[in-house]
C-alpha cells in the first residue's frame, strides 16, 4: 500500500516521538556529550598552566557542542580569569559538591598533561564511583607501581607525550587498548593577552621578530623558595649549585654572540617563579657590558597568554625549560631547548616532532658552540626557521587530530 505524503509524515513524527520519549525515560535525552578534565596541577609554573586551556581548545574544537567542566588542582593568582575569558562555556567543579555533581553528570573522565599520572588517585575514585570511561592524555612515563599498571590497563586510551614513555609502557606489558604518542596539550594553547604584550614591548623597544628569548633554570627547581612551608630539599639544593655555573654559562656563550653578531637584543623572561632571579645572576649580571645593555630582563612573572602573545613577537626561543618551546612553536615562534639528566623524557618531544636539531643534552655539550650556531643559523634564515615550525607542526595537528576521533569514539552519540 503507497502512503501518502501527509500520511507518511504524520507516521514519522510519531515514530521520533515515541524514541525521543523512550530515551527520555532512559535518561538519554538528546544533549552534548560531558567531558569532566582533571588538569591545572599549579600556576607556579606557565606550562603547568597551559596544559588546560590547550587540551580545551582541542575539545572544543573536535568535538561539536562538547561540554567540558575542568576538575583543577590550582587555578589561583589569575588563572581563572584568564580561562573564563577565553572559555565562557566552561564550567568549573572547584568544590566538592560541584565535583560530584561532574561526576554524576560526565560522560568520561580525561586526566590531562603533565610529568607523570599525576591525579592518580583521583583517576581511581572516578573508576571506582562510577564505572564510566576514561582516558590519559599527553603524559611522560617512566615508573609504575600496582596502582597505576592497573588503571593504565583499564583506560581507554592513553597518549604519551613522548616516544621514549611509550617505549617504557609497551616494555612493561601494559595492556590499555590504545597507546600512541600524543603531543602534549600545550602545543594547542592560544590563548593570547596581546595588549599587555605590546605595553612591554614597546616600553623596553623590543622589536617584532628582532629578540631572542631565552629563558633559564636549574637541575632542580627550588619549590623551596616559593611554596610556603616547603622546607630547602638540600641535596637538590646541591647539585643546582654545582651545576647551575657551567650549564648557564653555555647559553651565555650563545647570548654574547648573538647579541654581537646580529646586533637584535635578548629577552630575558620566566617559565616558573624561580627564574626572574635566575635569569638575573646567572645570565645577566655575568654578561659583558656591550651585550648585557642589550639585554632586557623582566623581573615579573606573568600568565601564559601574555608568554604567547611576547613568544609570537620572538625572532626565537633558546630554553632551559621545556613548555615555553612547546608554546612558541605552537605558534609558529622557532625554538632550541636545552634539557639535562634530571628532566623527564619530555625533551624527546624535540626529537618526535622533527625538530631533533634543536634540541641540545646540556650533560653532553662541552660548551655553548653548537647552541649559539643553531641560534645564529635561525637569525641568519629566519624564514625558513618557521618554514620548519609550520612542518613539525603539521605533524603535531594530525597526531592532534587522531587523538580526537578516539576521544570521541568513547562519547556517547
Amino acid at each position: 500500500m503507497t502512503l501518502h505524503r501527509r500520511q507518511f509524515l504524520a507516521q514519522l513524527t510519531g515514530l521520533c516521538a515515541s524514541l525521543g520519549l523512550s530515551r527520555l525515560a532512559d535518561g538519554q535525552q538528546d544533549r552534548p556529550p560531558r567531558i569532566l578534565l582533571r588538569s591545572s596541577w599549579q600556576t607556579v609554573n606557565i606550562g603547568d598552566v597551559a596544559h588546560s586551556p590547550g587540551v580545551m581548545r582541542l575539545l572544543y574544537d573536535h568535538i561539536p557542542d562538547v561540554e567540558v567542566t575542568l576538575w583543577p588542582g590550582n587555578i589561583g593568582n589569575g588563572v581563572e580569569e584568564m580561562l573564563r575569558r577565553n572559555f565562557p562555556e566552561l564550567i568549573i567543579a572547584n568544590t566538592a559538591a560541584k565535583r560530584a555533581d561532574a561526576f554524576e553528570r560526565c560522560d568520561l573522565l580525561l586526566h590531562g598533561s603533565g610529568p607523570y599520572l599525576v591525579a592518580q588517585k583521583h583517576v581511581a575514585e572516578w573508576r571506582e564511583k562510577t564505572g564510566k570511561p576514561y582516558g590519559i592524555y599527553g603524559i611522560t612515563l617512566s615508573r609504575l607501581d600496582d596502582q597505576s599498571r592497573s588503571l593504565i590497563n583499564d583506560a581507554r586510551f592513553i597518549y604519551f607525550r613522548d616516544t621514549i614513555s611509550l617505549a617504557f609502557a609497551k616494555e612493561a606489558g601494559l595492556t590499555c587498548p590504545v597507546m600512541e604518542f600524543g603531543p602534549d596539550g600545550a602545543f594547542a594553547m592560544d590563548c593570547r593577552n596581546d595588549a599587555a604584550a605590546v605595553e612591554f614591548l614597546e616600553q623596553h623597544k623590543l622589536e617584532d621578530g628582532r629578540f631572542l628569548v631565552v629563558i633559564p633554570r636549574l637541575r632542580y627547581t627550588p619549590y623551596w623558595r616559593i611554596k610556603k612551608n616547603r622546607p630547602i630539599n638540600e641535596d637538590r639544593h646541591a647539585v643546582n649549585e654545582k651545576l647551575k655555573e657551567s650549564d648557564h654559562g653555555k647559553i651565555r656563550e650563545a647570548v654574547i654572540a648573538f647579541v654581537r653578531q646580529t646586533g637584535m637584543k635578548v629577552l630575558l623572561c620566566p617559565e616558573d617563579e624561580t627564574h626572574m632571579q635566575i635569569g638575573r645572576e646567572m645570565i645577566l649580571e655575568r654578561l659583558p657590558e656591550d651585550v648585557r645593555k642589550q639585554t632586557v630582563w623582566r623581573e615579573d612573572f606573568w600568565l601564559p597568554d601574555e608568554a604567547i602573545s611576547t613568544y609570537r613577537q620572538a625572532l626565537a626561543l633558546l630554553s632551559m625549560d621545556m613548555h615555553s618551546p612547546i608554546m612558541a612553536v605552537g605558534n609558529g615562534t622557532p625554538a632550541i631547548h636545552c634539557r639535562f639528566e634530571e628532566q623527564t623524557s619530555k625533551g624527546q618531544m624535540w626529537n618526535d616532532i622533527g625538530l631533533g636539531d634543536w634540541l641540545f643534552d646540556l650533560d653532553e655539550e662541552q660548551d655553548g658552540s653548537n647552541i649559539t650556531r643553531e641560534v645564529l643559523k635561525i637569525a641568519a634564515a629566519p624564514q625558513m626557521a618557521r618554514a620548519r615550525v609550520a612542518e613539525a607542526m603539521q605533524f603535531v595537528h594530525q597526531r592532534q587530530q587522531a587523538t580526537m576521533v578516539t576521544l570521541r569514539d568513547q562519547l556517547p552519540t
